[in-house]
């Protein structure tokens, strides 16, 4: 009888796919940029087979836009779709917390905390990437809490676009702390096990970043990463 399962390696495209991936989500290729392969084959030093198929992985989840007779460009994310992406969110982490609960949540408060003293810590420095990447941990770590593969991958679908706005958001802050102190409420909601209290949280804390983000106009567009 097998033991193990034989160890899965990643294939170049996707090696490639998450590097631009990255790239994308840190701003390091903003929206509306046009990817060109000769230079980015050049940059990545890969041939420029995986890299047409680490991009066409990208544009299958909605990274990148073909354009016909111009080429790839990296979406450009109107309100309407900010707004789509928090609705998707909200209802994910909800949906964990909820699970969270059921088992307790004072052992998920204790994993959120001391990432909630590195954001601490990084809005002391004003150290805003230092922050976001803080941020994106927490959110990561509630929903991996709840132990539901489907909430994980559903989650996980999101990452780089939350990332393009938590980067956004950096400049919508006039107080960076005001960021932790949301996530250290929701977090001590959890481990006092209090639901309606934890929901209102997650929502308002989602609300409050549309806002800021969207700033209540018609078409604005998150034209930083």
């Amino acid at each position: 009888m097998q033991r193990f399962e034989p160890l899965v390696r990643e294939s170049t495209p996707a090696i490639i796919a998450g590097k631009l991936r990255t790239a994308i989500g840190l701003g390091h290729i903003p929206p509306g940029s046009q990817l060109g392969e000769a230079e980015l084959a050049k940059e990545l030093g890969v041939s420029r087979g995986p890299l047409r198929e680490a991009m066409q992985r990208l544009t299958q989840e909605g990274l990148l836009i073909s354009i016909r007779n111009r080429g790839l460009f990296v979406i450009t994310m109107t309100d309407e779709e900010v707004r789509d992406m928090y609705v998707a969110r909200t209802a994910v982490e909800r949906a964990a917390s909820e699970l969270i609960l059921q088992k307790g949540g004072k052992g998920v408060a204790a994993q959120l905390m001391p990432i909630v003293k590195a954001m601490q810590r990084a809005a002391d420095k004003g150290d805003l990437d230092a922050m976001s990447e803080a941020d994106m941990e927490y959110h990561a770590t509630l929903v991996a809490a709840a132990d539901s593969t489907r909430l994980t991958r559903m989650h996980n679908t999101l990452l780089t676009e939350t990332r393009m706005c938590l980067t956004a958001l950096e400049k919508k802050y006039p107080d960076p702390h005001a960021r932790v102190a949301e996530h250290q409420a929701i977090a001590e909601a959890l481990g006092d096990g209090d639901q309606e209290r934890v929901g209102k949280l997650l929502i308002s804390h989602m609300e409050d970043a549309l806002e800021r983000l969207t700033g209540g106009s018609g078409d604005a567009e998150v034209a930083t990463a």
